[in-house]
């Protein structure tokens, strides 16, 4: 007999989106299956699948351990979020002289389909950095007898939702900065930047809506400039790697001196980029908006507020929330620091309608008594003003003598 040969041999999954790309989150099944293509007929021993999860941290540093002598250290780190093994043909056992129990698989297109469960608990985000990585595949080994195991390996994508429709993430970030130039013995005056944004939470795809005052009293010329950084961290064998990355910037005009600049609602739109990774033991990705003043020989005035990019964007009901929040602690751009007062009851009640009530029909001259003596003082008469001080405290006190067995709020 000829031994065929194989053709194709891949994994394939069956994605949950629309996109056709495999992203999944904890808890969800991930499923698929592994195609081989063969010519003429083979023999199979076995046919496994592993899926595994991995996040793993690597960095080396030199280091001079005195005269004309230097070593490099290693840094690394791995942490395990998914380990999961299946036969889809056979068996493990590693018996090739034994010619019972192969599978003979036919010329053509085969289909192994496979099934698992991802962890409920919280899985890091799939991520690519300089110095780390967080990724998840499936990988296929295909073993037939005499011969090479074949293998085959096909990543997919977990995404660790993040909801920023919470009160922390809908909250307004805000902050001010100020700083007074010096040239040899002349003071200048300051440059004082103050910034806010309506909330701490935003999607990839969405754009900072950002509020800022510029006062310029120093005498250079300056430009104020806004900018998104990601900052990536990593831990291995207690030492801690960061690197800083620009992800989208903007610029302002020259404002010169003695002059001021008000931003309001300055759009800064964020690229495609990775959520925030904030619960992984060996690797953070954490985001912020730099709003800085750019002087001219001298160190920049700098304000970071901080940012966390979601997977779940911005509900109705949250951005009415936060556009209200913004309004109500925006005071230092002109806008009111709280809500209006309710009018007065003099601006409702006239004198004129209270005198016209005052004049009652004849019917009424009827009725007698003091009970009708006392509607008709308090027709139309202003509420007491509220006050949390009892004005008669002995009345109360003589009452509550008079009554012990009786509840003062009856």
């Amino acid at each position: 007999m000829v031994l065929g040969k194989v053709k194709n041999f891949f994994v394939s999954y069956e994605c949950l989106n629309d996109s056709n790309v495999p992203v999944f989150a904890s808890g969800d099944f991930v499923s698929g299956r592994v195609i081989i293509e063969v010519t003429g007929e083979i023999r199979v021993k076995s046919l496994n699948i592993h899926a595994k999860g991995l996040a793993k941290v690597r960095w080396t540093e030199s280091r001079n351990a005195g005269s004309n002598t230097a070593y490099t250290q290693n840094f690394t780190e791995e942490v395990e979020y998914l380990n999961h093994r299946d036969v889809l043909i056979g068996h493990d056992r590693d018996d090739d002289i034994c010619d019972e129990g192969f599978t003979i698989l036919h010329s053509g297109r085969h289909e192994f389909p496979f099934s698992l469960e991802l962890p409920q608990t919280p899985l890091a985000t799939s991520f690519e950095g300089k110095h780390g990585s967080v990724r998840y595949w499936v990988k296929a080994e295909l073993h037939r007898p005499w011969l090479l195991p074949m293998k085959t390996k096909k990543e997919f994508t977990v995404f660790e939702h993040i909801d920023i429709n919470t009160p922390l993430l809908l909250s307004p970030q805000a902050g001010t900065k100020d700083k007074t130039l010096c040239c040899w013995f002349c003071t200048s005056g300051p440059v004082s930047l103050s910034a806010k944004i309506e909330r701490k939470g935003y999607t990839p795809g969405e754009s900072i809506q950002i509020y800022a005052e510029i006062e310029n009293c120093s005498s250079r010329v300056v430009v104020p400039k806004a900018a998104i950084y990601q900052t990536q961290t990593f831990f291995a064998k207690g030492k801690i790697k960061e690197i800083k990355q620009l992800v989208a910037n903007l610029r302002g005009d020259p404002l010169p001196s003695g002059k001021t600049e008000t931003w309001d609602g300055k759009m800064l739109k964020i690229p495609p980029i990775s959520p925030s990774i904030l619960d992984c033991s060996i690797i953070h990705v954490e985001y912020s908006l730099m709003v800085y003043v750019d002087i001219p020989r001298a160190v920049n005035l700098t304000l970071n507020l901080p940012l966390v990019i979601g997977t779940i964007p911005l509900h109705s009901f949250g951005s009415r929330t936060s556009s209200v929040s913004s309004q109500c602690s925006m005071s230092w751009l002109g806008l009111p620091e709280r809500p209006e007062a309710p009018p007065s009851y003099s601006e409702i009640i006239t004198d004129e309608v209270r005198q016209n009530n005052l004049e009652l029909p004849a019917v009424r001259d009827e009725i007698e008594g003091p009970l009708y003596a006392y509607i008709h003082e308090f027709r139309f008469q202003p509420p007491p003003l509220y006050s949390e001080v009892d004005p008669n405290p002995d009345q109360v006190c003589g009452s509550m003598d008079r009554r012990p067995d009786t509840c003062p709020s009856r």
